[in-house]
């Protein structure tokens, strides 16, 4: 018996309807399994990706940038928030988590690079580790402030592909073990094309009017351009 990874990737089309784009089946999730991975979707006609939003996959990032030129990374904010609640005691937690959603929580993207500062600064008080997992992390978690602020909530996590994947690990839970590959695909693919028909018939995930402001680039001066720039917003939110 061999345990494998599957793996899925779920996009919004130029239509603004969710879209599974496919699944593969790999033994270890490295820089090499997600880069054959890519590499058959964009084969496949799969272009003008502006966005990526997942967990961080080993391999996965590297694997992005090399398959989807001018694509950027977004950390799963849910994710992170495990990880760096891991690095703060638990009797803690409830308030660096806290601390956390307010960043998540400001009106637009100045003030969002604005409280990260600010969260970052109170945490190295107490919990330096964390707040140097917070500052590193910058770039990777706040990727999403560079979109239409009506789409933040559909595109700093991949909870939409989580809630898929537990409904996947329902189904092949019952079997098990696959006697072959061909089975696992014919039941893991039954599922994601069921899925796909209800995503095509249902309510757009996204506005073609809020697309069309997800395609054109940041305006200028709306997102911090150096740290020195953030670092200066500080003191006027105090």
């Amino acid at each position: 018996m061999v345990s494998i990874s599957c793996v899925v990737a779920v996009a919004v089309n130029a239509d603004g309807r969710r879209e599974v784009l496919g699944c593969d089946f790999v033994t270890t999730e490295d820089g090499a399994g997600w880069t054959s991975f890519l590499r058959g979707l964009v084969a496949r006609g799969l272009a003008g990706v502006r966005l990526v939003t997942s967990d961080a996959h080993s391999g996965l990032v590297d694997a992005m940038a090399s398959c989807l030129p001018g694509a950027v990374w977004q950390r799963c904010r849910t994710h992170f928030a495990r990880n760096l609640l891991c690095r703060v005691p638990r009797a803690s937690q409830d308030l660096v988590a806290m601390a956390l959603r307010s960043i998540f929580a400001q009106p637009h993207a100045r003030s969002v690079y604005r409280q990260h500062a600010m969260v970052v600064d109170q945490l190295h008080a107490h919990f330096p580790e964390a707040a140097e997992m917070l500052d590193g992390a910058k770039a990777d978690i706040l990727a999403f402030a560079a979109f239409p602020r009506a789409h933040w909530l559909k595109i700093w996590s991949n909870s939409p592909l989580e809630r898929l994947n537990r409904e996947i690990r329902r189904r092949t839970d019952v079997v098990g073990i696959f006697p072959n590959r061909q089975a696992i695909v014919r039941l893991v693919g039954a599922v994601l094309a069921e899925q796909d028909d209800e995503w095509q018939v249902a309510r757009r995930y996204m506005s073609l009017e809020r697309l069309a402001e997800a395609r054109t680039e940041v305006i200028e001066g709306d997102v911090p351009d150096t740290e020195e720039e953030v670092r200066e917003l500080v003191p006027a939110a105090v």
